[in-house]
């Protein structure tokens, strides 16, 4: 464009002329100036046996030019389980940063988001997932700290962070919150905190059937996993479903597949030795969906959660 023909808010002060998709200083939201960042986006589906069957994660890239409200902003509009924002590192040996937000707050880790954000990431960098060789391995800060990730057979990998809060849960929170499902406390076998980070409490349930059968509560004041027992012979071992708060009013949401739920719940039952790894779950069956998480074990004990990820939706958001 020439400066003939050059519109206000075309070119910087500097003179430079201003990247398509950006506004000028002259641009406003909310009736604020504001200069408009065109940034990278990528929607992925995580955890899915096949694309748009898993839990979707938005993914803004190049991300360091907006600030918190923005990005909290924007993870309200997606209105998706999370929304990462990928940013530079700033501890050493980490290749990314990444903050992660839910339409309602910030979380310090979750697992769908740890796995899509790796996928974009790596993406963008020109790597096809198909193409990164198997043990590959990165490295992600978040608010929880270092997670290390891997390529796997099943997919991407991330190694399950420390539980901050673990052991029994209080009987009358257990039946509270058993109440709230439409259970009576004998239903649940066990219960147990397996919080590592988003703040789970486990129940198990006798089976897989019982879990499935459980109706979305009403209301809940605290995020709960409820974990059942397949029947041997099929590609899970377990069932899980993972219900939370959406909202100030305790109004209940259903997250389709879970990774950080299926982190702790791996620790705790492993540690339990309620089951033996390598290990799948399912979850995400009364959303119609159908994701599939691997758990496996190393032999230092460490806990890792793999599923598949693809990128559904690809282009350009404007923030």
């Amino acid at each position: 464009m020439s400066a003939a023909t050059a519109q206000p808010g075309d070119v910087e002060a500097s003179g430079r002329p201003r990247p398509k998709g950006e506004a000028g200083a002259a641009g406003h939201l909310g009736g604020a100036a504001h200069v408009a960042a065109d940034l990278a986006f990528t929607q992925v589906d995580v955890f899915g046996a096949e694309p748009y069957l898993g839990n979707p994660l938005a993914v803004v890239l190049g991300a360091e030019g907006l600030s918190g409200a923005q990005m909290r902003k924007v993870a309200r509009w997606t209105n998706l389980s999370e929304t990462t924002f990928v940013l530079p590192p700033t501890q050493d040996g980490a290749d990314y940063r990444v903050r992660i937000f839910t339409p309602a707050e910030e979380l310090p880790f979750a697992g769908h988001p740890t796995l899509g954000t790796a996928h974009a990431w790596l993406e963008a960098r020109g790597e096809a997932l198909s193409e990164v060789p198997a043990g590959r391995t990165l490295v992600q800060e978040c608010g929880a700290g270092l997670v290390r990730l891997r390529r796997t057979a099943e997919g991407l990998a991330f190694a399950a962070p420390p539980l901050v809060r673990w052991g029994p849960v209080e009987e009358a929170l257990v039946a509270r919150l058993a109440g709230a499902l439409g259970l009576d406390a004998g239903a649940v076998q066990a219960a147990a905190w397996v919080d590592n980070g988003p703040g789970w409490v486990a129940l198990q349930l006798a089976s897989a059937r019982a879990v499935l059968d459980v109706a979305l509560p009403k209301s809940l004041d605290h995020k709960v996993g409820l974990v059942g027992l397949h029947p041997p012979g099929g590609p899970a071992a377990y069932e899980v479903r993972a219900f939370f708060p959406k909202d100030s009013q305790g109004t209940v949401a259903e997250d389709p597949v879970t990774g950080s739920l299926n982190a702790s719940l791996a620790q705790w039952l492993l540690g339990a030795r309620k089951v033996s790894a390598p290990y799948a779950a399912s979850q995400g069956a009364a959303l119609s969906r159908r994701g599939l998480v691997h758990i496996d074990l190393d032999s230092d004990g460490a806990v890792w959660v793999a599923g598949r990820t693809v990128s559904c939706v690809q282009g350009r958001i404007t923030v």
